[in-house]
């Protein structure tokens, strides 16, 4: 009795692009597309960062500002005072996925129920 050899069957693999994975780790840390967007209005300082992102603490706002700056997103000037002043911008790279977080911001208004505190 003979044995009946089947062919492989192939199956397209649904693997997910590495950009997308990549770009979702990053702006899906807390606070940070919350901060481009933010700063997509225009320039901050860091105490006008910290009143408009609500609930974000001073150490966390520091952290995730210096990421985004190595990331290249964001720029850090400092203006020598008195008083010194350091603000913060969004650079062309930044300013690039402005559109992007605009398009998230409408879908997440007509698609996701408002959570109740």
């Amino acid at each position: 009795m003979s044995e009946h050899l089947r062919e492989p069957v192939e199956h397209s693999a649904r693997a997910c692009d590495g950009a997308l994975t990549r770009a979702f780790t990053f702006l899906g840390k807390r606070w940070n597309g919350i901060l481009l967007a933010t700063l997509a209005s225009g320039p901050a300082g860091f105490s006008d960062l910290r009143r408009a992102v609500g609930g974000i603490s001073d150490s966390v706002l520091s952290d995730r500002l210096t990421e985004l700056s190595r990331a290249g997103l964001v720029t850090r000037t400092v203006h020598e005072g008195p008083p010194v002043a350091v603000v913060y911008e969004l650079t062309g790279s930044g300013h690039a996925l402005a559109p992007a977080l605009r398009e998230l911001t409408t879908w997440a208004r007509d698609n996701l129920p408002e959570r109740s505190c």
